[in-house]
């Protein structure tokens, strides 16, 4: 049976069934607890599963992951929240060195079972500490899986899957989606989550592939690569400016699902990609690489990239920064047009 849940509520779904599925499975953090986070994603478990699976932590990322990778190495599967993505810094020698590298140098001995909670992007007007997307920078870390849901049907099975999976896995969660899609021109949502196709969720279990990409929007003008809050400001732009866009959204960030995205850009034969974090270096350019080395006999206009700025993240000029449907929809026009 399916009903209408916000992305906070669904990501609470996952965590409530996994905690009562597996008793390895433990769930911990700055105030998750008993205040049930900062977005209320784990309001209730602790009165329900105790404070021994589901526990508060001091203000320590560094040891909220290292002691993460001790318990995944001696078999529980902790899920862990970074309040915000911004605050990752301090805990980056205990991912990249600890948990990313434990399979391979323990040749397969022991594996880090475990994910990392963390509400990405901006919105809520945060400034520069709480409003980063900083996706591009696990993407280079071999041994991480990487992901980001955009609506409440991908969350809850994404995460379930990134639970049950015997690798660490980053996972991503767009602050704009929590209660609904955004267009990015106000910051307000679109229409209710209760409205939306995608809000229609499972009560039970079920998991997602993490390695598989949605054809969020079918079509035949052009491909749009995204992901997390740009795949509604993606359709935005596709209604606003009439043109058939495909938005291939990718769920999984890496592993990356190449074949979807390959498949839809030689049918189409024009390519954007649309991501919140700034330019240089951003995954974006990857995604951007990849299209040219596999589809280049297919391209029929270049490649469009339309990303934040290369700039800190602006406090009060953030919808600025966003790439918004005006953004967007110019990079489409500049596709069909070339």
């Amino acid at each position: 049976m399916a009903t209408s849940m916000t992305m906070i509520q669904a990501l609470r779904s996952a965590m409530d069934i996994m905690l009562e599925r597996d008793n390895n499975v433990v769930i911990y953090g700055q105030d998750v607890g008993y205040f049930g986070g900062v977005f209320r994603c784990t309001e209730g478990l602790q009165a329900k599963y105790g404070k021994s699976r589901v526990f508060d932590a001091p203000i320590s990322e560094g040891g909220i992951v290292g002691t993460a990778v001790g318990m995944a190495a001696y078999g529980l599967r902790p899920v862990v929240e970074i309040q915000f993505a911004d605050y990752f810094y301090p805990a980056s020698d205990q991912i990249v060195s600890e948990a990313a590298r434990l399979r391979y140098r323990s040749a397969g001995e022991f594996t880090a079972s475990m994910t990392i909670r963390m509400p990405c992007g901006g919105g809520i007007y945060g400034g520069q500490t709480h409003s980063q997307s900083p996706e591009a920078l696990f993407t280079h870390v071999c041994g991480l899986r990487t992901v980001m849901p955009s609506n409440p049907y991908d969350a809850k099975g994404l995460l379930i899957a990134a639970i049950e999976n015997d690798d660490p896995v980053i996972f991503l969660e767009p602050k704009r989606l929590y209660n609904g899609p955004f267009d990015g021109h106000h910051d307000r949502p679109v229409v209710p989550w209760s409205t939306h196709r995608m809000s229609q969720v499972p009560e039970g279990y079920y998991t997602v592939p993490l390695e598989s990409a949605s054809v969020f929007r079918s079509g035949a003008d052009l491909t749009v690569i995204t992901y997390g809050t740009m795949v509604f400001v993606s359709e935005a732009a596709a209604h606003e400016t009439g043109i058939d866009a495909e938005i291939i959204d990718l769920r999984s960030i890496w592993p990356l699902d190449l074949e979807t995205i390959v498949n839809s850009v030689k049918k189409t034969g024009r390519c954007v990609v649309v991501h919140e974090a700034t330019r240089t270096s951003g995954f974006g350019a990857e995604l951007a690489s990849l299209v040219q080395e596999h589809c280049f006999y297919h391209l029929e206009a270049p490649i469009e990239r339309v990303t934040g700025w290369d700039t800190p993240y602006p406090h009060a000029q953030e919808w600025a920064y966003f790439p918004g449907p005006d953004r967007v929809g110019a990079a489409f026009r500049r596709a069909m047009e070339a």
